[in-house]
């Protein structure tokens, strides 16, 4: 359920509207024949609009909607009437969606905020109709324009997860139990790697009211930016976090180095990951003393805080909540 549940990629054909014709007629009359020109413009066709939901977190919706047709519009007709403009298809899409030209790979729009609407692909405009061409020499146009073509092609939508904090650990570090405890999130868990095979979003509750939102996000693993494990599936969804909490557990056997991996599989994927406010976490506190605590903590690097929790226990967990809470206003004031 959860593999066919969550859609983050998906390639749909599109076309806008055909433009409709413009009208070559002239008006006559009981007592004038030859009154003039009176062909209307012809409609624009219909546009492909992107509008973003926040209802929506997958794109799912979208998976048997492999061909996105716009309307055509009417031809104009006499007495200066314009056509009816093709009927415009609105695309609604979760928060967080990139729209790209399959071809090119170049990003055409991103959908950012609830509401918003962005016209993918525009119809062609319409003709206009021979009433507009009529001058002083010319007073009998014999022409009127035809409608312009629509545009198609391939496109590409592409959801990237929009959380303020990103949890970023190998399988089983213990991320989707963290989460659980912070929110009322139930992601799977299990004892076993890659339990989560889909982003999970929750809102931590914090004092006063306020509140972010967290996203469990699939385990890495050494090889990722390559494409190894999960892959680019997964590291494409850290890219929105505004801050990430590196889980790592009190049980692994190199603390350091594991957030070495982590960090550098996130460096080979986009460089400018590392210009995150990163924490580290080291989870399952419950195993530790204070001897080992100690041992721990000067593996760590210095320049990058970190805390001590246990989901089980609960212990560090306000803590936790405190220090993500000053990272993100921080962040949001610089």
């Amino acid at each position: 359920m959860e593999k066919s549940s969550f859609i983050d990629y998906i390639r749909i054909f599109c076309r806008s509207g055909h433009g409709g014709a413009g009208s070559k007629h002239f008006m006559r009359t009981k007592y004038n024949p030859h009154a003039g020109p009176d062909g209307g413009d012809g409609g624009r066709g219909g546009h492909i609009i992107l509008k973003g939901n926040k209802q929506l977190w997958t794109l799912l919706h979208l998976r048997y909607h492999k061909n996105v047709l716009a309307g055509n519009g009417e031809g104009g007709s006499k007495c200066n009437r314009t056509g009816a403009n093709g009927k415009d298809i609105i695309i609604e899409v979760p928060l967080g969606t990139i729209a790209r030209d399959e071809i090119t790979g170049k990003k055409e729009a991103e959908i950012l905020e609830d509401g918003q609407e962005v016209i993918w692909l525009a119809g062609g405009r319409g003709g206009l109709g021979n009433a507009n061409f009529a001058t002083a020499t010319n007073q009998v146009p014999e022409y009127a324009q035809p409608g312009e073509e629509g545009s198609e092609a391939w496109k590409t939508l592409e959801l990237k997860v929009l959380a303020d904090v990103g949890l970023v650990g190998f399988p089983n570090a213990g991320k989707s139990t963290l989460l659980s405890v912070l929110t009322a999130a139930k992601p799977k868990i299990a004892d076993y790697a890659f339990t989560t095979l889909t982003p999970q979003l929750g809102i931590v509750d914090y004092r006063d009211g306020r509140s972010f939102c967290m996203a469990d996000l699939p385990g890495i693993i050494e090889g990722a930016a390559e494409g190894k494990g999960l892959g680019h599936r997964f590291l494409r969804h850290i890219e929105r976090n505004s801050a990430l909490l590196f889980v790592i557990p009190a049980d692994s056997e190199d603390h350091r180095n594991e957030f070495n991996i982590l960090l550098n599989e996130l460096k080979e994927y986009n460089p400018e990951m590392l210009q995150k406010d990163f924490i580290i976490a080291i989870s399952k506190m419950d195993m530790l003393d204070d001897e080992l605590k100690a041992g721990i903590e000067k593996e760590l690097p210095a320049s990058i805080p970190h805390i001590f929790i246990s989901s089980v226990t609960q212990q560090g967990l306000m803590e936790l909540k405190d220090l993500l809470w000053k990272t993100l206003n921080q962040t949001k004031l610089q």
